[in-house]
């Protein structure tokens, strides 16, 4: 055993093993928060609860949003189960600066009852997601001139459902307004928004950090 500790290959690889753990935060690559592509403007809809919700409800909040409608028999599944595995994700690292917002492109069915038995449906916690509706215009104003994205007119499908053409994409939003992304939502596309909007949320927190003079 004492020729072990005396040999000088030994003690170069306990040196070795220690420097690694030492230097590992420093060589940790920690990706820069996403661009800003876009700006919300101001907006206030209608939440389930019926009352108004918007922009300043969420001031101070990283957000995730997507558009959707109750009765739509396509894509609006496959987004609401992304966003509610999201939401479990966020509680369970315990980023409660993280809210969801889904807005309906069918306002005029998709009335705030609705949206309450919607809730029940998706496993929505209200305080942390919150599904909206209001003003046909509004919506549809927020949606292309807002979120930059597009939307149909209601019509009717081949198979007879009411179909509402919308974008699937999950749209990150930070503290300012500022769009930062849209993703998809297959299982990378959830972990890429998870993982950015805590890039995001680090952005914020450097910048609310006062720099020493």
């Amino acid at each position: 055993m004492g020729e072990v500790l005396r040999s000088p290959f030994v003690w170069a690889f306990v040196v070795g093993c220690a420097m690694v753990t030492l230097m590992r935060p420093m060589l940790r690559y920690e990706p820069a928060p996403p661009p800003v592509i876009g700006h919300v403007p101001a907006y206030s809809l209608v939440a389930a609860n019926g009352k108004p919700f918007g922009n300043e409800d969420l001031r101070g909040h990283v957000y995730v949003a997507n558009f959707f409608f109750t009765r739509c028999q396509s894509i609006c599944p496959t987004v609401m189960k992304s966003m509610a595995a999201l939401q479990q994700r966020y509680g369970d690292a315990g980023l409660d600066a993280v809210r969801l917002v889904s807005i309906t492109v069918d306002p005029e069915f998709d009335t705030p009852e609705r949206l309450r038995e919607a809730e029940v449906r998706y496993g929505v916690d209200p305080a942390r997601w919150t599904l909206l509706t209001g003003a046909p215009r509004a919506v549809r104003d927020l949606a292309e001139k807002g979120f930059e994205v597009a939307m149909s007119e209601p019509g009717v499908s081949a198979g007879g459902a009411i179909d509402i053409a919308h974008t699937g994409k999950l749209l990150l939003i930070d503290p300012r307004g500022d769009l930062r992304g849209y993703y998809g939502t297959d299982e990378l596309g959830v972990d890429e928004v998870f993982n950015r909007s805590q890039h995001v949320l680090r952005e914020e927190v450097s910048r609310s950090t006062p720099v020493p003079r």
